[in-house]
C-alpha cells in the first residue's frame, strides 16, 4: 500500500499553534490564516482508528475544495488556496459552537433514534410510520453542539437560542445558508446519479461576516445514496447502495464497537484498509465526475510542508 499520512508537525513563520483534530492538523498563522492538512486518519463514533487510509486526505480535501468553489455564491467561505492535494489554506474565523446538520432522509443516527421509539429529533417532530432511508417531506435541520473532545450532542434550535450559543439573528442566517447549501449539493449530486442524503456544515465569523468553514459534502461529513434503485430498495426493505463513511461504522458495529468504554477497535488488516481507500476514491469519482489522480507519495511530508510555506509567502 502507499504511505498514509497520520501525523504532521511543521513549524511555519508566524505560526501561533497547531491544533490536531480527529482527521485534520490545523496550523494557526498569526491568528489570521489557517493551513489545514487533511490527514489520512479516519475516525468513527468520535474515535480515531489506529491506522490511516491512503489517499483519504486527498479525496476529502479535493472534494471539499470543489464544493467550496461551487457554493461561494451562496455564502463566503474560508478557502483561499489549495497549495497541495491534502491542504487548504484560508481565513481564520471564530467558529460558532454548533454544527448545522441537515437531513433529507431518515437514516443513520436519525434512524437509530427513530427505531428506538423517539418521534422528535433536536426538537423537530418526526411523523409516525416512516421506514429506514425514507425521504422526509422536506429537509430537517438537527443541530449538534460542537465538542472540543468526546461526542457532539444533539441540541434543539430553542436551546441554542435560550443558552445564547448563537444569536437569533445569526442563527436564522445559518439556517438559511444550510438549506441553500444542501439544495445546491442535492442538485450537483443528482447530476451525477447520486442522492445527497444528509450532511453537516460548520460556520464561523470574521470581521462581522459569516463564513462557511471546514469541509463540505465529503464522505466524512455527508452521506450519499445511488439514485438508481433507491425506490425499489425502499419498497423491498433492502439496504441502500451508498457512498459514505457509514459502511465503516457498520463494519465496526458488526464487530462490537460503537466507541463506548471498554470496547476494543477491531483489527484493520491490509485488505480492510485497501477496501476503505477504494471506497473513498469511488465516491470522489462519482460525486466529482472525474478520474481520481493519486498524488505522488514520495517524500510526502516535504511536499506538503513546501506547498504550505510557498503559499503563505504569497498571501
Amino acid at each position: 500500500m502507499n504511505e498514509a499520512i497520520v501525523k504532521t508537525d511543521f513549524n511555519f513563520p508566524n505560526q501561533k499553534n497547531l491544533y490536531v483534530g480527529k482527521v485534520r492538523d490545523v496550523y494557526n498563522i498569526n491568528d489570521e490564516y489557517l493551513a489545514m492538512v487533511v490527514s489520512d486518519r479516519i475516525s468513527a463514533f468520535d474515535v480515531v482508528l489506529p491506522k490511516g487510509i491512503p489517499f483519504k486526505g486527498q479525496v476529502l480535501n479535493q472534494i471539499a475544495a470543489k464544493f467550496l468553489d461551487a457554493t461561494a455564491d451562496i455564502v463566503p467561505n474560508w478557502k483561499i488556496a489549495t497549495p497541495d492535494p491534502m491542504v487548504t489554506v484560508g481565513h481564520l474565523a471564530e467558529p460558532f459552537m454548533v454544527e448545522m446538520v441537515i437531513r433529507g432522509y431518515l437514516t443513520g443516527h436519525a434512524w437509530r433514534e427513530y427505531k428506538s421509539g423517539k418521534r422528535s429529533l433536536c426538537g423537530v417532530p418526526l411523523p409516525e410510520g416512516m421506514v429506514e432511508n425514507q425521504k422526509f417531506e422536506k429537509p430537517i435541520i438537527t443541530p449538534t453542539t460542537k465538542a472540543h473532545e468526546g461526542h457532539d450532542e444533539d441540541i434543539s434550535r430553542e436551546d441554542i437560542l435560550a443558552q445564547g450559543i448563537v444569536s437569533q439573528e445569526d442563527y436564522e442566517k445559518l439556517e438559511a445558508y444550510t438549506h441553500a447549501l444542501f439544495q445546491r449539493g442535492t442538485e450537483i449530486a443528482a447530476e451525477k446519479g447520486l442522492i445527497l442524503v444528509d450532511t453537516k456544515y460548520e460556520f464561523g465569523k470574521k470581521d462581522g461576516q459569516i463564513y462557511l468553514i471546514d469541509e463540505i459534502h465529503t464522505p466524512d461529513s455527508s452521506r450519499y445514496f445511488y439514485a438508481e434503485g433507491y425506490q425499489e430498495k425502499i419498497d423491498r426493505n433492502e439496504p441502500q447502495k451508498q457512498l459514505s463513511k457509514e459502511f465503516v461504522r457498520e463494519w465496526l458495529m458488526e464487530n462490537g464497537f460503537q466507541g463506548k468504554d471498554g470496547q476494543e477497535i477491531p483489527e484493520m488488516n491490509e485488505d480492510r484498509i485497501k477496501q476503505i481507500s477504494e471506497r473513498y476514491i469511488e465516491l470522489y469519482e462519482q460525486i466529482i465526475g472525474e478520474k481520481f489522480v493519486k498524488a505522488d507519495t514520495t517524500n510526502i511530508n516535504t511536499r506538503i510542508e513546501n506547498g504550505i510555506a510557498s503559499c503563505l509567502k504569497e498571501i
